[in-house]
């Protein structure tokens, strides 16, 4: 490898492990050739030369999936190209139930597989037993095959990439630390190294695995990571195991097991994990092995040994306990980082950095030349974690969970447990008090459910009706027969103060915000390509004064493009002012009259209308009251000061309660909002969906002589017709299943979509969801009413009711009353 260090590249790569190699492989492939690697030690020396070197190709969303399937194609292909053996073989893999719950969950993910193309086979136990001879069956119930899964060599797969890389131009150069990264106007530009070199450079790649997060910290990028110890064991030689043996993986027991050169592997994702390297990493941490600690993972052998008699009768060769970096949510992190252009990361990989390199580093790579991602990245986009999350106690808290949560059961609707009151807003003891359960998003602890009648407010989960249904209903129909309060103060909110402020929206936002003083504007923000990289609202509060208002997860991501997109001569301040306002959400057909008693204001359609924001009085306060919905009915959103929330909740309360208001939460909103085909950004849309795509033309100034970022490319797409494919909500005939998200959509017996996103419609009496349906030709209303439509659930397929408008109330003469 060479060894002087260049003083220019176009891109500067911090971290020698399998991601770090597959970035600089794929940018040689898109033609880029000052490319170089950095690596503080040894290639490999971090944690991919010890991980298990599994290859699962089916994971949580298409996408995520989608990159999966190119690392294990790209693998069968490496070793072809560049002459060095990657040990790639595909065996295939089988994941067994023990509990009909898990097998539903199983069944679940097979369904969803075929939305996404991938083999996938539901077997019984007598077939498992054939494809794993030794297993111990007695108690599973089911399982899941997919012939193309596999497992490879990550240290020969990862010098197969680099080689590839430096076939392609690429420099690496080894036992070369970082030790500053360099910045100038707002952009990365370039690296200091251990030997006092400087690399100027239009690009850095953080791909420093567990170094990452302090590596983020030398140049102000957030990166929440942390170290956990990781244990497997290799046997002795284990004669009687098949080398064709596919990669089991025993969910219930926290196990998984392959075949290894003769020898038997097996590793966990415990329950209870232990973090490591809180207050630092060793400086001379390299190829480095942690402490043993049997009793730690006696639990996870002894299941094993009843899963597979054999193995009591074999001793055991190594066993192993190696670092591997952990996030917050278990998804990893890829992208710009908000703080800084053109510093980019990936890292995060939560135990699955082989299967996931390949996929990660070709997008990440194009990102990078392209100026924007290929395909929908939110599920590890960096922007969306929060601040605090960079925080060495949360992350100490939360990774000692997360860990296990790769193997724990995906119910639908589970919360974490560890860290959590993090963040809350003013009203928390007040609704606490009044029976609230609470999940988090974003850290912010929001009223899910309210229990009442004895019931604790705890989550009993399943995969049908969990225990907060009928309370869930009952807030339902509270917000669409009476009045329902709900705590909102998750909101994220800007301003947007100066000369220059309609301006600068008018070329943002997709809807025309030169409204007076006032009024809400519902609209998204678009990229060139016309994909929807935000959906919120925008109210006028003065000539030169806009207020912001998108979700809490959205919050670092849209401020950063906002943020952006402001051009360097604008007269503009932008300001996230969400700590200052806790928001209620009063609705329902009685909000009317409560608001009008609580303030003394007409209230009225004539002097209140729908899309009006105003300042009103309740109690010893001054607040902000906008008439908007993300239920579909009759009410307001009321934007209170921090200071005066719970003496305004007070009010609220004592004047509402003789009127029949119930507390609502999140369930209950959700399910309001799928009713009424209202879209989720990140779920039901995103920035690989336009607006004639979503239904969402409506809210865009198309025929307007004002310019927007993306109105080209929508105006192109409406000249072709019909899109090609549709987001469309649907309605199940039978009452009794329940659909979430990601279940195949078919129409006259072939599958042309999946859900985004759904929920039990309680006003409809059914379950309801969005999703997109493809037809080259163009989705249009023939092809909607003449279709057949069916969606799977655990492999069984049930009749349902497609439609372009809303179910619930299509014309909107609820809200507008």
């Amino acid at each position: 490898m060479t060894k002087k260090i260049p003083s220019q590249a176009q891109v500067v790569i911090i971290g020698g492990g399998v991601v770090g190699c597959s970035i600089a492989y794929h940018l040689t492939k898109l033609g880029w050739k000052e490319v170089v690697l950095l690596e503080r030690k040894k290639l490999t020396s971090g944690t991919t030369w010890h991980a298990a070197g599994l290859v699962g190709q089916l994971r949580a969303t298409l996408n995520m999936t989608r990159l999966a399937q190119y690392t294990a194609e790209l693998y069968t292909t490496l070793e072809k190209e560049t002459g060095q053996a990657t040990g790639f073989k595909q065996r295939g893999s089988i994941s067994i139930a023990t509990t009909k719950e898990r097998f539903e969950e199983l069944m679940r993910g097979a369904s969803m597989a075929k939305t996404f193309g991938l083999e996938v086979e539901a077997i019984g136990p007598s077939d498992i037993k054939k494809l794993w001879p030794l297993l111990n069956v007695e108690d599973v119930v089911g399982g899941v095959f997919l012939p193309k899964d596999g497992q490879t060599n990550p240290v020969d797969t990862t010098m197969a990439l680099a080689k590839g890389a430096t076939m392609g131009g690429a420099r690496i150069f080894e036992e070369t630390k970082v030790t500053a990264i360099r910045q100038a106007k707002g952009r990365a530009s370039g690296v200091v190294t251990s030997a006092g070199a400087e690399i100027a450079a239009d690009y850095v790649v953080i791909a420093g695995g567990m170094w990452s997060r302090e590596l983020g910290a030398l140049c102000g990028v957030n990166i929440p990571l942390q170290a956990c110890e990781h244990f497997y064991i290799v046997t002795e030689d284990f004669p009687a195991l098949s080398p064709d043996l596919p990669v089991l993986r025993d969910p219930d027991n926290c196990a998984y097991f392959k075949e290894d050169a003769g020898k038997l592997l097996l590793g966990a994702f415990e329950p209870n994990a232990k973090p490591w390297g809180v207050d630092g990493i060793p400086e001379d941490f390299e190829f480095g092995e942690l402490p043993e600690d049997f009793d730690h993972f006696t639990p996870i052998l002894e299941a094993a040994m009843r899963r597979i008699p054999a193995l009591e009768r074999v001793g055991i060769r190594k066993f192993f306990n190696g670092p591997e970096s952990f996030t917050p949510d278990v998804r990893y992190m890829l992208g710009e980082a908000p703080e800084l252009r053109h510093l980019f990361v990936a890292a995060g990989f939560n135990s699955t950095g082989i299967q996931s390199a390949g996929g990660a580093g070709k997008v990440l790579a194009e990102w990078i030349v392209a100026g924007h991602p290929p395909m929908d990245l939110w599920d590890v986009d960096i922007r969306r974690m929060q601040p605090f999350q960079g925080n060495r106690r949360y992350l100490t808290a939360r990774v000692s969970e997360s860990l296990g949560l790769l193997y724990a059961m995906h119910w639908p609707y589970r919360q974490y447990e560890s860290a959590r009151g993090v963040r809350t807003s003013p009203f928390y003891e007040q609704l606490k008090a009044r029976g609230a359960c609470f999940g988090e998003a974003a850290g912010w602890e929001r009223p899910n459910w309210y229990a009442s009648n004895g019931e604790a407010p705890a989550y009993r989960y399943s995969y049908g009706r969990q225990n907060w249904f009928p309370y869930a209903a009952a807030e339902h129909r509270a917000a669409r027969e009476g009045v329902a309060l709900f705590d909102q103060s998750s909101f994220a909110k800007f301003l947007l103060q100066g000369r220059d402020a309609e301006a600068v929206l008018q070329r943002i936002c997709a809807n025309d915000v030169a409204v007076p003083p006032g009024r809400i504007v519902y609209t998204q923000w678009l990229n060139e390509r016309g994909g929807i990289e935000a959906d919120l609202t925008v109210t006028r509060l003065a000539e030169t004064v806009y207020m912001i208002v998108t979700s809490g997860a959205c919050a670092v991501r849209d401020f950063n493009w906002l943020c952006r997109h402001i051009p360097p001569d604008a007269q503009v301040a932008a300001t996230d002012v969400t700590s200052g306002y806790a928001v209620l959400g009063l609705m329902g057909p009685r909000s009317r009259a409560l608001l009008a008693r609580l303030s003394g204001e007409a209230c009225e359609n004539g002097d209140f209308p729908f899309g009006q924001s105003r300042e009103i009085e309740i109690g010893h306060a001054r607040l902000r009251a906008s008439r908007i919905t993300y239920v579909g009915e009759l009410g307001w959103e009321l934007y209170i000061p921090t200071e005066f929330a719970r003496g305004v909740f007070d009010a609220v309360m004592a004047t509402g309660e003789p009127l029949g208001l119930r507390l609502a939460g999140m369930h209950a909103m959700d399910s309001c909002r799928i009713e009424k085909a209202y879209r989720s950004w990140g779920h039901d849309i995103s920035d690989e969906d336009t607006p004639l795509e979503a239904g969402l033309v409506f809210a865009c100034k198309l025929d307007k002589n004002i310019d927007f970022l993306g109105k080209d490319a929508l105006l192109r797409q409406r000249e072709r017709g019909a899109p090609a494919k549709r987001l469309l909500q649907f309605a199940l005939d039978d009452p009794e299943p329940l659909l979430y998200h990601n279940e195949p959509i078919y129409r006259d017996g072939m599958i042309v979509g999946r859900t985004t996103s759904g929920n039990y419609g309680h006003s409809l009496g059914r379950a309801v969801a969005l999703g997109y349906v493809h037809e080259p030709s163009g989705v249009d209303r023939a092809y909607v009413a003449e279709g057949r439509f069916e969606i799977e659930v655990a492999g069984a397929r049930f009749a349902a009711r497609a439609s372009l408008e809303p179910m619930y109330d299509p014309k909107s003469t609820r809200i507008r009353v």
